[in-house]
């Protein structure tokens, strides 16, 4: 069996008085796709924050290869290659995509292994070498997302992950973006998926958790559950 690369053990988090994750427990491991489905609100997002150190835990903890990375902030962990792509993407708006990407290899002192990555990328989006002297603010939100995502290819990662890739895009850009997360995953990356279009999650992925008002409350292999009549009825307007 396959190496556990990520496990949570009962992680609670709590911002603004409110208890968002009361004690969720989940493993990735080498190799796999997974994906954590949910409605709007149930603590996904702020999982993932906890995961990557851009929100405090309050209790439990955070397994990266084997050892603790409780309390160790983003840049540490993408150092490691624990690298995500957030919410709402989080590109630098006013630097140019070429830009974008240089930054996204600053673990790196390889210039020539850069330019080489960067090319990768521009294989993996077309769209983003035609625009690469293009201002990041400029693009449509699923240009962004395609920035974002080989931004974070640019650290080798071996874990990615991916917040709600979808959000806001035209349904041929969803289909793009879905896509290439099979390629990067038939790459040998392996990918935790936080993502609301939860029939196109499941259906790329090895093994899904549901999670609901900060818990987890089903997991299993993610074809089965994807024809799980509670699953359908909750999460696939079915």
């Amino acid at each position: 069996m396959a190496n556990i690369l990520l496990k949570v053990k009962n992680l609670k988090v709590a911002y603004g008085g409110i208890q968002a994750v009361k004690g969720v427990d989940f493993e990735v491991r080498e190799g796999e796709l997974v994906s954590l489905i949910g409605s709007n609100g149930a603590g996904k997002t702020t999982t993932m924050k906890a995961i990557t150190g851009t929100l405090p835990i309050n209790d439990g903890d955070i397994e990266y290869m084997g050892k603790s990375i409780r309390g160790q902030g983003p840049w540490d962990l993408v150092k490691q290659g624990l690298a995500m792509v957030p919410e709402g993407r989080g590109v630098f708006t006013r630097m140019t995509i070429l830009e974008n990407l240089q930054m996204g290899a600053y673990t790196s002192d390889d210039k020539a292994q850069i330019l080489v990555d960067i090319d990768k990328v521009f294989t993996i989006f077309p769209r983003l070498k035609e625009r690469k002297d293009q201002l990041a603010g400029t693009m449509s939100g699923g240009e962004q997302q395609m920035l974002a995502m080989g931004r974070a290819l640019m650290s080798h990662p071996k874990v990615l992950l991916l917040d709600e890739p979808s959000m806001g895009l035209s349904p041929i850009m969803v289909d793009k973006i879905f896509e290439v997360v099979r390629d990067v995953y038939a790459q040998g990356v392996t990918i935790l998926l936080v993502e609301q279009n939860a029939s196109r999650a499941l259906a790329i992925a090895d093994r899904g958790y549901v999670m609901d008002s900060g818990l987890i409350t089903m997991t299993g292999d993610a074809k089965t559950m994807l024809s799980d009549p509670k699953v359908r009825a909750a999460y696939l307007g079915e």
